[in-house]
């Protein structure tokens, strides 16, 4: 017999959801493939730098089924198939199954991940890296997003001689401008980091890194940060419509009326975020559609945040697209004394992103002009944007 509601993961989205249905009483199953209670997958870099223990980004209690794994789902009958051979019967079932980082195509990885060579997505692959690191250690890193440069860091604070490739003109590529870029550059350099920018990887040879003009870098340590991938096997398996990822509309539904999908595996508007933000927006709006309330998903405007600890800690804030279009107005200020640099892109009188390193306290007014889609006062100088009240 089906009974409530079943959320297969117990990352960020699967967590929030069960939280608020638990809240108001209503029957949920959580079944959880890893063996640690929820956590803030975001904290894993504090974690690896030593700054937090992995207790402290566990996130509010929330009753799951751990280290069970989702096999296969029979629509028909309404069920989930564990691997442990579970039957577990759903009135509603809701993916939140996440996403796994992405394995480049290199030689020396086809039969699997040589000793020492890691990735960086899970609490498992945080306590094999702290478990793998001293100081002195050689350690490359794979990648210059979001991820690679907060492992990077991590590792340069435990003491490790880290160097970062990235095969992109500069780091961060989704999330800042160049000139926002190289002031990151210049805080990763001032902790020892070595940083590659359009290098390309070719392969592993143990976990010595070979480069695509066969130059070879000494490693005794590789962390593999090049991204990550919508997890939509278990859907497609069951003949749910896929795209990048696991398709939903505005109620957050996939192609089959009693199955949902939220956070990293979701695919909305032909969008997938992959950020903590929409995947906790998604969540609340799917608790509401759940508990009877009227709600509808229209896509989150994602601000990512960041923090650059080590010497000189940099704040970073970045929201929209950097880049401007023929005809909109940029305002930018840089400190390069301070390391502090503001930048925002309008478009008529829209707000269409922005990029803040250094002081942030202009960040709260600037994100919610932006999240609000809100029309700036034709009062306020350009300019003023880039006061710390927004101007606004």
């Amino acid at each position: 017999m089906a009974s409530g509601t079943v959320v297969i993961g117990s990352g960020t989205a699967g967590a929030r959801l069960a939280r608020q249905l638990v809240a108001v009483g209503a029957p949920v199953t959580v079944i959880g493939e890893e063996p640690h209670a929820p956590y803030n997958r975001l904290l894993l870099a504090e974690v690896l730098a030593g700054r937090y223990a992995p207790e402290v980004i566990a996130l509010p209690a929330v009753p799951v089924r751990r280290g069970v794994r989702a096999a296969a789902i029979d629509r028909e009958r309404r069920l989930v198939l564990c691997e442990d051979g579970t039957p577990v019967p759903y009135d509603r079932l809701v993916l939140a199954t996440g996403s796994n980082p992405v394995l480049p195509a290199l030689r020396g990885i086809a039969q699997g991940l040589p000793d020492g060579v890691h990735p960086f997505r899970t609490l498992d692959d945080c306590a094999a890296l702290s478990a793998a690191v001293r100081p002195g250690i050689r350690a490359v890193v794979v990648g210059g997003g979001l991820l690679g440069v907060s492992a990077a860091r991590a590792l340069a604070e435990r003491g490790a001689k880290v160097v970062l490739a990235q095969q992109g003109e500069h780091l961060m590529e989704r999330q800042l401008d160049v000139s926002a870029s190289q002031l990151v550059r210049a805080h990763l350099e001032a902790m020892g980091v070595e940083v590659h920018t359009e290098c390309r990887v070719r392969g592993l040879r143990g976990t010595d890194v070979e480069l695509a003009d066969g130059y070879v870098l000494d490693a005794e340590l590789v962390v593999l940060a090049c991204g990550v991938r919508p997890r939509t096997k278990l859907a497609q398996d069951a003949g749910l419509d896929v795209g990048k990822g696991i398709l939903v509309d505005d109620e957050l539904r996939t192609s089959d009326p009693y199955i949902h999908a939220v956070g990293d595996c979701a695919e909305h508007e032909g969008r997938v975020y992959g950020l903590a933000g929409p995947a906790l927006e998604q969540a609340d709006v799917l608790a509401c559609l759940l508990t009877g309330k009227p709600a509808r998903y229209t896509g989150t405007r994602a601000l990512t945040r960041l923090t650059l600890s080590g010497p000189g800690a940099l704040d970073l804030a970045a929201f929209g697209d950097p880049t401007p279009r023929p005809g909109d107005d940029v305002v930018q200020l840089a400190d390069a004394t301070r390391g502090a640099y503001r930048k925002v892109v309008v478009r008529g009188d829209r707000l269409v992103g922005g990029v803040l390193l250094g002081d942030l306290a202009a960040v709260g007014a600037l994100a919610r002009a932006w999240e609000g889609d809100e029309a700036l006062p034709e009062t306020v100088p350009l300019l003023h944007l880039l006061t710390n009240d927004g101007g606004l």
